[in-house]
């Protein structure tokens, strides 16, 4: 007899694997009251190793796994001994720790999180954006030195964020949510993406312009584009020393997509401003001097999912899963054609 196959009425075997604590931060008992509403689960505990007799067991039964950070690579080894897995529901954004060839060689079906994911990191970069604009960190400071107000008349018009330009590095998930945020602020957004056309960048509402002139024109340059071999320091020296005076960086991807040492010579100037939710190495060395600098703002790889932001993952993996099992397929489905491209 051959295995039920997704469509009305299926409920799939699924279980659990990633880290006890990605478990416990992310699928919370409603979160797994609701998943096991649309199939049939696996007992706790999660699977965190895939080669221990127990992990073998439920793996021979599954139909899907719902993974998350910690998850083992689905190797061959795997693969082998689950024979009915056809599908991954990924409560995480990149699947590259793994799913491997091996799935894809399978024909397994993958979803991803990564759109759900990317909109508080999102959210993160207009925020700092328009603080960044109104240069809100440095003036509290100096309020807070002072015990006084300044000369409010006498700001200058470098402050502020009324025709401020905006440049997005890629129009990654993260870069098109971070555009659409900015439509109702009065800001001008270029756009560096050299797999977008001209048609789709009207359609953005963004103009679009080679990489060096988004550096040499944008007041804040917001950088989102994936890590990978072509990526890899990409925002280095020249493109840093384009930036107008007193220009804001903000990193929210990954920090080897900008040369740190020439981001930390233009910075430690003061010519530079800085906001760095990644960094290279990370975490930064204790003595590093981007520590010291008034005009970066270092924080703790923050921008993504964390707190009651990890329900809206929960709920994406249930949503996905009833989808698949409906035969309606995934709606946020990774092409294995598209991973030269994703994080």
């Amino acid at each position: 007899m051959t295995d039920p196959t997704p469509g009305p009425g299926f409920r799939p075997r699924a279980a659990v694997a990633m880290s006890p604590d990605a478990a416990a931060a992310v699928l919370d008992p409603d979160a797994l009251k609701a998943l096991g509403a649309v199939c049939d689960l696996a007992p706790p505990p999660v699977l965190d190793d895939l080669t221990t007799p127990r992990a073998r067991t439920v793996l021979a039964d599954v139909d899907l796994l719902v993974t998350g950070w910690g998850c083992p690579p689905l190797d061959a080894g795997v693969l082998a001994a689950a024979p009915r897995l056809r599908a991954v529901v990924h409560t995480a954004g990149s699947v590259r720790g793994h799913v491997t060839d091996a799935c894809w060689e399978r024909g397994i079906e993958v979803s991803s999180a990564a759109a759900a994911n990317a909109l508080p990191v999102a959210e993160y970069t207009l925020g700092m954006i328009l603080l960044t604009g109104k240069r809100v960190l440095e003036r509290a400071r100096d309020y807070r030195a002072s015990r006084r107000r300044d000369d409010w008349l006498r700001t200058p018009r470098t402050v502020g964020n009324h025709r401020r330009t905006v440049g997005i590095l890629s129009a990654s998930l993260v870069g098109r949510r971070v555009i659409e945020l900015l439509r109702p602020f009065d800001v001008d957004v270029l756009l560096y993406d050299p797999y977008v056309t001209d048609a789709q960048a009207a359609e953005l509402g963004v103009e679009l312009v080679p990489l060096a002139e988004l550096f040499a024109r944008c007041d804040t340059v917001s950088v989102h584009t994936p890590l990978l071999p072509a990526t890899r320091g990409l925002v280095g020296r020249a493109l840093i020393d384009s930036l107008p005076d007193d220009a804001v960086l903000v990193n929210t991807s990954r920090g080897a997509v900008v040369d740190q040492e020439a981001l930390t010579d233009a910075v430690r100037s003061g010519r530079v401003r800085a906001v760095l939710d990644v960094t290279d190495p990370e975490v930064l060395p204790p003595d590093h001097p981007l520590w010291e600098c008034d005009n970066a703002l270092i924080t703790p790889h923050l921008a993504g999912s964390q707190g009651n932001e990890w329900r809206r993952l929960a709920d994406h993996a249930v949503a996905e899963t009833a989808r698949w099992a409906s035969g309606a397929g995934f709606l946020h489905p990774v092409r294995r054609e598209r991973l030269a491209f994703l994080a």
